[in-house]
């Protein structure tokens, strides 16, 4: 259950609580990009890992914010970076991490590459060792990516539209 909560936790941001208000993000996570949506993660661990939820993505890989929210509302967590800080807020907790990489495996169990994401929500090839992202669908508000290594193997999903 706590491996569950975490998993939820760090992909929350990326499905970010569409209509639900959130603190102030980052200093320059404004001036970037925003995308919301949903999305859903497969780890295929032992056992395997499953997470989903609605995201709000702000900002750029250097800075930005990523809210997690479940299907009814309620905020899941919320992760923000900076050059040489990452938090992932849950609840009243608050937890650091030395970059937004550790801080994404921390909370899901794989390492996503933020600063690929920002790349392929917007449809540019982005390449990133073990990855295959699938962009044909970008278009019609739909990314999938594969990672094939390092293992175990993770899926991710996302349907969202630029906010």
């Amino acid at each position: 259950m706590k491996r569950r909560l975490a998993l939820c936790a760090g992909w929350a941001g990326l499905l970010l609580a569409a209509g639900c208000a959130s603190p102030a993000g980052p200093p320059g996570a404004a001036a970037g990009e925003a995308w919301s949506g949903r999305l859903s993660l497969r780890v295929d661990s032992e056992p395997v890992q499953t997470f989903s939820a609605l995201f709000e993505l702000r900002g750029a890989p250097q800075a930005g914010e990523l809210i997690l929210t479940s299907p009814i509302g309620n905020t899941l967590a919320q992760l923000h970076w900076a050059p040489g800080e990452a938090l992932l807020r849950n609840g009243s907790q608050t937890r650091r991490f030395e970059s937004v990489d550790a801080l994404i495996e921390a909370a899901t169990g794989a390492v996503i590459p933020v600063g690929a994401l920002f790349g392929w929500l917007a449809g540019r090839e982005e390449r990133v060792p073990g990855w295959r992202p699938d962009l044909s669908q970008v278009g019609a508000g739909r990314l999938q990516a594969t990672r094939d290594s390092p293992q175990p193997r993770a899926d991710l999903r996302i349907v969202f539209e630029r906010a």
